[in-house]
């Protein structure tokens, strides 16, 4: 009898030694699926974030964001989807709730900032940006920084914060040209040639740097064309704004002539610049 008892008893501890595995087992399988269900979502946001279709990031991080309230990481990969897409009135709605999260960061409210300039609300940009601690350092902050003071004609900041950026960054192109951009619209023609030159020396295809490059160039009376890298569409493209330059200038004679040379250099009928002599001959002929 005892020996039946002990054996019921052993019988009964092995029984629950195995189901106490047995759920170990499944308890452990369920979180290696959980694991890589984490890996897996992961990337999938980076590529949600990097490759993917901007409006369907959208989609995804909206519905990810509405299941999971709580997760900061749906509510930024919202927002920048949504910039990413050019939805900039939405982003900044995303943006306004995400600043709100705890373990919200310097970056997310320089993101935000940015996203309020590209939606036109400068004011809301500038005081997004005064959030921002002064020992955060970073190209973007410092490119905005300098935009946001260009606005207020605030010079000598905007000068200051367009340098630093150009020092945070390895593709400075995009920066120098609107560095100067800056300084043409301040009538700085001669520092405007030389940030446009610098700009295309970091980056030969930035077509925007070239033609602002010939603004300046123009706006000092000097129509010829500078040695940079062009093809022929952007050698024809060029000479119509150095035309229109000279003309601005009054130099009318040295307009038409330079359209000339846009209209048989283009590749391909060059409509802007037909039309823009037959504009001037007209209006000589009226005169």
């Amino acid at each position: 009898m005892r020996h039946s008892v002990i054996l019921a008893v052993s019988l009964a501890g092995a029984m629950a030694l195995a189901a106490c595995e047995q759920k170990n087992a499944e308890e452990t399988v369920e979180r290696a699926f959980q694991d890589v269900n984490v890996v897996d979502e992961n990337d999938l946001s980076d590529v949600m974030l990097t490759v993917a279709d901007p409006n369907e990031a959208v989609t995804y991080f909206r519905r990810t964001a509405k299941d999971n309230p709580d997760r900061i990481d749906a509510q930024r990969g919202l927002a920048t989807s949504l910039v990413r897409a050019k939805r900039y009135t939405e982003a900044t709605a995303a943006y306004a709730t995400l600043v709100k999260f705890d373990g919200v960061t310097s970056d997310d409210r320089v993101d935000y900032a940015d996203a309020l300039l590209r939606a036109g609300d400068w004011a809301r940009a500038e005081e997004e940006l005064d959030r921002v601690p002064p020992t955060f350092e970073t190209f973007k902050r410092y490119r905005l920084e300098a935009l946001i003071a260009d606005s207020n004609q605030e010079w000598n900041k905007a000068d200051s914060f367009y340098e630093t950026a150009v020092g945070l960054t390895t593709r400075p192109s995009g920066v120098l040209n609107n560095w100067g951009y800056s300084k043409l619209t301040r009538g700085d023609f001669n520092d405007a040639e030389r940030l446009f030159t610098d700009a295309i020396r970091q980056d030969p295809s930035l077509f925007t740097a070239k033609n602002n490059l010939i603004l300046a160039r123009g706006a000092q009376g000097n129509y010829a064309l500078p040695v940079i890298p062009m093809d022929q569409t952007e050698r024809a493209q060029l000479l119509h704004t150095l035309g229109l330059a000279a003309v601005k200038k009054g130099d009318v004679q040295t307009g038409k002539g330079l359209l000339r040379d846009a209209i048989d250099t283009h590749p391909q009928h060059f409509e802007a610049a037909v039309r823009s002599l037959r504009a001037l001959e007209n209006n000589t002929s009226n005169g």
